[in-house]
């Protein structure tokens, strides 16, 4: 007995076992503590920023945790995942509606832009109306005066024509005075019944060639007279189309020359807005073209994550084909998390298992 009390094989060595106390809180500022005192920490429904804090520090405090422990943690890196899906989710929604509204914004500016040509074009129109209508008015008001100048000037040819024949008259009229005053005289020596003579006397034959030459004179006057008035007539009208010939001439040139060169503002603006839209069709060319990679993306994942339990591929959404990414995400997360965890709890248990041994052999070295 005392042989066996001496060897040291026998000895027993106790551990001075620590207490295990469940506390509410981790007690970062405790002042004073027992060492032979475990704290455990006890958690119920905490927040997102806390459970991820106390949840390392839980796994950082002791080697050996619990169960709860690992379920807090797998739960915080779920909530974190579903964090960065969601928000992922969000930004691409964002960037969905931006194009929706950039598209909108585009689409309002186009109508914008084709008001603004409209009411440019009916400004434009509105101008040349009123400045038509200027030049008409303006160019009849010529025309009227220039017809009233042409008739004032006529008119005044009229009177100095008159006046030149009242000079020729009267100068007729002084140089047959010697006639008439040798008539009168003829009259007063012949007798008193002398036109009481015979028709075949030679006073009656020239008083009636007299007679005959008067009137032929006097229908010669008039005709010429009114082949004088036809031709004035006729020349004022020729130059009255001529100068509306000119006028119409001048008008149509310029309406030409306006013309062309509003053809070729308007086919600068053409040239500009087929670029402006040649660009744009490229953006959103750019923008189809990314966001069909994405979509295809997407389904290549589907196909590769595929869970019966969502229905069949064809027929499923968007939405359900990216909650059926992230479940097969998270499925291989926890699955390797599980599988680190009982290989660090194997090694760790190895580790423990073999300290005991190499103490015991120390024993007997000694």
């Amino acid at each position: 007995m005392m042989a066996r009390d001496g060897d040291p094989k026998y000895i027993l060595q106790v551990e001075n076992r620590r207490k295990n106390v469940f506390v509410t809180q981790l007690g970062e500022h405790r002042e004073e503590e027992d060492e032979d005192v475990h704290y455990i920490p006890v958690i119920h429904e905490v927040s997102y920023i806390c459970s991820t804090l106390w949840a390392g520090k839980i796994l950082q405090h002791h080697g050996k945790t619990l169960q709860k422990t690992l379920l807090l943690q797998k739960e915080v890196e779920h909530d974190q995942v579903t964090a960065e899906l969601i928000a992922k989710r969000q930004e691409f929604k964002k960037q969905m509606e931006m194009l929706a509204k950039r598209s909108a914004e585009f689409a309002l500016k186009e109508e914008a832009s084709r008001a603004r040509a409209l009411k440019f074009d009916r400004y434009l129109k509105e101008c040349e109306q009123k400045k038509e209508r200027a030049m008409k008015k303006y160019q009849d008001e010529q025309k009227l005066n220039k017809i009233k100048k042409n008739e004032i000037h006529k008119l005044k040819e009229e009177l100095k024509e008159l006046r030149m024949r009242q000079q020729k008259l009267q100068e007729k009229v002084t140089k047959c005075k010697v006639y008439e005053d040798f008539l009168l005289k003829l009259i007063e020596m012949l007798p008193a019944n002398y036109l009481e003579c015979g028709e075949d006397s030679l006073i009656r034959v020239l008083i009636k060639r007299h007679e005959t030459l008067v009137t032929a004179n006097q229908s010669l006057t008039t005709n010429l007279s009114t082949l004088q008035h036809n031709l004035e007539k006729t020349q004022r009208e020729f130059g009255t189309f001529q100068e509306e010939h000119d006028t119409t001439k001048v008008m149509l040139i310029s309406k030409l020359s306006e013309l062309q060169s509003k053809c070729s503002a308007l086919q600068g603006k053409n040239t500009q807005l087929e670029q402006y839209i040649s660009r744009k069709k490229g953006h959103f060319r750019n923008q189809k073209e990314e966001l069909g990679r994405m979509l295809l993306a997407i389904s290549d994942l589907a196909e590769q994550c595929y869970m019966w339990h969502y229905g069949p591929l064809k027929e499923m959404p968007l939405l359900s084909k990216l909650d059926m990414i992230q479940e097969f995400i998270l499925e291989k997360q926890e699955i390797r998390q599980q599988t680190m965890q009982t290989d660090e709890h194997e090694t760790s248990s190895c580790s423990l298992k073999e300290r005991p041994h190499k103490s015991k052999k120390q024993i007997q070295d000694k």
